[in-house]
């Protein structure tokens, strides 16, 4: 009986100093899927800015469609995962995420992309709440271009929209404002990892930080789906190229000077390709790329006709992407480049046959 007791209090002590496991604060969606027959292109869940991007078929956004949802543990969403959603003329939905410790929410707005006008004026743009990192925005305002702000954003830059390398300018061909790319200098976190400068960027797809740091040319992810086949690409530039080409551990090259590079690029698919090889994949069909990086003191035009990779010819029913890029510096990639060069683009379009 004494040895019976003597367990029962242990039990007892042991069991009030164990406390309830803490709820789980997190409330995110970790899926959104849909029935791949209503798709254009592939989902994408874009934590930083919470939205989900969907490319339906025009038959799917007339209908609604009831995406199957995944979120964090134990946390809850509304609407329910396989509720049927249907989509105004603004073609956005609000969903709220509500964690276990249900105070800790978020809401996601889920946008549809439909990109049949391949025109681009740069006339309105946003800005990112936290970083104050600019934006371009369509006519309903979906966004559908994106740059390499928001990871110089983790590199400690001031808040401030002329901190970036990309962001709006006045200083536009037509209308009241453009697109602006200048390359900066790295700052002292940057550095600690071997970069020292950033070319600014602009590109019609999606940046993923969560690769940055671990593959920063696979975080820019290119394309948006596109229907038909281009015929030419084309827009104004005028550009200025910074007084000193540095390589990417800051060594000057002399006689070099930096150039800007443009481009549009067709791809076969529905996966977005990335810095690693969007101009390298066998799945690119077509390219139009401009010849002619050199200083542009005015506004110049541009008209790129795209060159077709031999023998290939559009599959009935086939998908394809396309993808825009710009950059103040043609091998910022690289981390090469001179500080100071600029690129304006406006009125940027790819005309269909």
């Amino acid at each position: 009986m004494r040895v019976f007791l003597s367990v029962f209090i242990i039990i007892l002590f042991l069991g009030s100093c164990i406390k309830d496991a803490p709820k789980n604060p997190e409330a995110d969606i970790v899926s959104f899927d849909l029935d791949p027959k209503e798709l254009t292109g592939n989902t994408f869940i874009d934590q930083a800015n919470r939205k989900i991007l969907l490319f339906l078929t025009k038959e799917a956004f007339d209908k609604g469609v009831a995406p199957t949802i995944t979120v964090s543990n134990h946390a809850t969403v509304s609407p329910a995962s396989g509720a049927k959603i249907n989509f105004s003329a603004s073609g956005q939905i609000i969903y709220t995420v509500t964690a276990e410790r249900s105070e800790n929410k978020k809401t996601y707005t889920v946008q549809v992309i439909n990109v049949g006008d391949w025109s681009f004026e740069f006339e309105k743009w946003g800005q990112n709440s936290d970083d104050k990192w600019e934006y371009p925005l369509e006519d309903n305002n979906t966004a559908i271009w994106s740059s390499g702000n928001e990871g110089v954003a983790i590199s400690g830059v001031a808040k401030d929209p002329l901190a970036y390398p990309t962001r709006s300018t006045n200083d536009g061909y037509q209308g009241s404002r453009a697109a602006e790319m200048v390359t900066i200098k790295g700052t002292s976190l940057s550095a600690f990892v071997g970069i020292y400068l950033y070319a600014g960027s602009l590109f019609i797809g999606n940046f993923d930080p969560s690769s940055v740091l671990i593959q920063p040319l696979a975080a820019t992810q290119f394309g948006e789906p596109y229907v038909g086949l281009p015929d030419r690409f084309t827009g104004y530039y005028k550009y200025s190229p910074g007084a000193s080409f540095q390589d990417e551990n800051q060594n000057i090259v002399q006689g070099k000077t930096d150039e800007c590079s443009i481009y549009a690029v067709l791809f076969e698919g529905t996966e977005r390709l990335d810095g690693t090889n969007i101009l390298t994949s066998d799945r690119v069909v077509a390219r139009a790329v401009l010849s002619d990086g050199s200083r542009k003191s005015d506004f110049t035009k541009f008209e790129i006709p795209f060159v077709y990779k031999q023998g290939w010819t559009a599959q009935p029913g086939s998908k394809l992407m396309m993808t825009i890029v710009a950059s103040s510096s043609k091998e910022g990639d690289r981390y090469r480049g001179a500080l100071g060069s600029r690129l304006v683009v406006d009125n940027l379009a790819v005309i269909p046959k």
